[in-house]
Parts: structure tokens; sequence; C-alpha cells
């Protein structure tokens, strides 16, 4: 059931098993189980220069790059730099779900040169260990069809996967216990749909969604404020679950404003148009929680240059250790939102000069929401890595607790 809600429920997850790594509760018995050969005492990761050493396993075709062939894949062998297919301009909202997709081809591609991480063919060399399994694209095209034969595909790819893992012997070397999801690095774009023994901020990375609007490339006008006529832009599905209910709320509160454009659209490749011209002409683009607390609205706000107005109490952001979101957003609670009135005055008073320095913000950090091939300098997929990087040390230390417990894990323990 867990492999069901982490793979199928969720739009970016990545099975990404650091090396040797136990995230959970530690019961009576686990200390027998040796998670790695003894080392010399070493620097942590973090306090190196060096990329992140990745090694990823070598799947057939059909848990990844067949998924986007036509039909189904009958290549068994692994996909290589050669034959990796391009993303398909086509995909339309599949683009947001795609992270997957970038972070293989970065390890394919495998440049050293401005890279936070490369791959290795030796799995002791390792830091972590890369599962390239394409679980939102097996969703998408499996899993939320209606056909039992459909819906099957899905699961037996993910039964398949166990297996192959439980074939590995870094899997059988600690009984498996490393490469469980809730003892795995997930990489995931919110914590809406985990269960809290599965993921949490503490030991996973969050990711942005894959945008879907065209990026703002030449935005350079001699008066930034006040070519954009709009205030306040939303283009989005106003008919969501659970905190997404806050969107018809706003719907109705803001209906009505002259330089308020609020709209209830679908996803089609003419709404994408539509919404990359009209943030590009708004001042500030709302971004209210959806069926879950984020969504690729955020990210193609940010691409767009449009100040974000973030209304999304559980949310969670990427990078956060290294970007202040609120050099270049605004964050209202959904009370404070939903008070008739309050959004819109305080937008109309927000200082000019203030706008244009988050403006400007936007400008200088919009590439770290790129994802490309080949990949860039502190773009994307390289700040994810990075991510990844920084998350060890603290696997590490739950790997080296491990080893010495003979009791469950106090700390875990209601006190």
């Amino acid at each position: 059931m867990y492999v069901k809600v982490a793979i199928c429920l969720t739009f970016a997850i990545l099975l990404l098993i650091s090396c040797s790594i136990y995230v959970g509760t530690i019961d009576a018995k686990s200390y027998f189980f040796p998670l790695l050969q003894p080392s010399p005492l070493r620097l942590s990761l973090c306090a190196t220069d060096r990329p992140l050493r990745v090694y990823m396993y070598d799947l057939p075709r059909k848990f990844n790059a067949g998924m986007m062939d036509r039909g189904t894949s009958q290549v068994a062998a692994p996909a290589t730099v050669e034959n990796f297919p391009p993303w398909p301009k086509t995909s339309g909202l599949k683009r947001q779900h795609s992270v997957e997709y970038w972070l293989m081809a970065s390890l394919l591609y495998n440049e050293e040169e401005g890279s936070e991480a490369i791959r290795v063919s030796d799995p002791e060399m390792a830091d972590a260990f890369f599962v390239p399994f394409f679980s939102s694209l097996s969703f998408n095209k499996h899993g939320h069809v209606t056909t039992d034969a459909e819906a099957d595909a899905d699961r037996q790819l993910q039964v398949e996967l166990l297996e192959f893992l439980r074939q590995s012997k870094y899997y059988q070397r600690s009984g498996g216990r490393d490469h469980e999801l809730n003892a795995s690095i997930l990489i995931v774009v919110d914590f809406g749909r985990y269960p809290r023994n599965m993921s949490s901020l503490s030991k996973d990375v969050v990711a942005p969604y894959v945008h879907v609007v065209d990026s703002f490339t030449d935005d350079d006008p001699l008066d930034p404020y006040g070519s954009r006529t709009t205030l306040l832009f939303f283009r989005g599905n106003t008919v969501r679950k659970d905190e997404g209910e806050l969107r018809v709320k706003l719907a109705n509160i803001l209906a009505g404003i002259d330089d308020v454009h609020f709209e209830n659209s679908v996803g089609t490749p003419k709404s994408f148009k539509m919404s990359t011209k009209g943030m590009r002409l708004s001042k500030f683009c709302l971004h209210p929680a959806g069926d879950t607390p984020s969504s690729c609205r955020l990210f193609d706000a940010i691409v767009s240059h449009c100040v974000p107005v973030i209304v999304s109490d559980k949310i969670e952001l990427p990078y956060e250790d290294e970007i202040d979101y609120t050099e270049f957003s605004i964050f209202f609670s959904m009370k404070e939102a939903l008070e008739p009135g309050y959004l819109i005055d305080q937008l109309r008073r927000f200082p000019k000069d203030r706008w244009i320095n988050m403006w400007m913000r936007l400008k200088n950090v919009s590439h770290h929401y790129e994802f490309q091939y080949p990949p860039k300098k502190e773009d994307a997929v390289n700040m994810l890595w990075r991510q990844v990087k920084h998350k060890l040390p603290g696997v590490r230390l739950a790997v080296h607790r491990s080893r010495r417990l003979k009791v469950p894990d106090w700390w875990r323990r209601k006190r």
C-alpha cells in the first residue's frame, strides 16, 4: 500500500537511495545488519567541493525512457545517452511531472564541469544510489485510466522494480532495510500526499514543478512596473479538493475587480499561451493551494518574473536553505486571504520600489527553476543534486546511530 501511495499518488517522487542509509525507527535486531563496511574517518561530503557521486541502477528501458516510446517498449536494454529521447514539446501538463526525466538525463550526460553530481560505474565509490523509475509518467500513462489492464501495467512495473532491487547485493547486504521507501531520500514537490512515517522535511528534498509556460528571457522594459497593467492574475482550475476549495472562495471575493484577472481554465496548449501572456502583463500572480499545497503555477510565475502571491498554509518550497522566498514573494495565510478586501488592499498599497526590487530578484533566481538538457550550472537539476548532497550528513548520522542502538530509538518515542 505504501508503494502505491508513494509511487502513484504523488507527482514527482524518485527513489534516491543514499549509500546504506537507514532513516526510521530502529528495532532491537537492526544492529545485526552490517549497513556499511568499516571506513576510516572522513570529512563530510558537504565540507568538500567535489560533486556528489551517484550510482544509477541500469533498469530496463520500460521503467523510464520506454514510457515515452509509442506503444509498449520492446527494448530491454537500459537507456543510454545515445538513445535517450528528448522531452516532447507537445507533452502538455505531463511536463510539470517530469523531474525524474531531467535528473536521469543529467546522469547520462555526465559532464563534471559545473555539475553538482556525476555518475560513477563503481557502486563502492557512490555517495548515493539513484533508481531511475519514471513513477509520475507511469501513473499518468497507466495509473489513473479506468481500464483494469492499464492499472495492472502500472502495478506490475512497481512489483518488478522491487524484485529488481531485491536482487541487488546492496539491497541484500542490509536485508533491504536501507532500500525501503521510508528509509530513502525522496524527491517530492510537496508533502500533501505522504504518510508522516514515510516522508519528512528533515530527510527529503523538495523539488519545483517543471514550469509549463515559456520563460521570459527578454524582460527589459524601461518601466517594468508600469508595463504590467494587471494587478493580480490567476488562470487555473478552481474545482479542487482539500485546501484547494479556497480557490472557489477567492473567485467570489475577487470577482468584478477591474485590474484583477481570475479565470477558471484547464491545461491546454492554448491555455498555456494565454497564461504566458497574462503573467507577463501582471504585477502579481496568485498561487492558492490546490489539491496539494503546491502547484506548477508558482514556478510559472517565477520564470515570468511576476511576483508570486502565495496563499497556502502548508506549502514547503525548494532550496529554502539557500533561497529566501520573502525577497521575491508575498505570503498570506488562508484566513487573511478570505477576509473580503484585505488581499487586494495590501497589493494596492505595496510600494513600487519594493516591487521593482522583487522583480529584479526574480530575474536573478529564475534560472534555478529551469530544467534543461544538457544541464547548466545552477539550474534546477544541479540545485536538486546539491540539495541531496546537503541531506547526506543527516543520513550518515542515522546510519551510525543505527549500528549501535540495541533498543528502539528513544528520540522517536512520545515523551
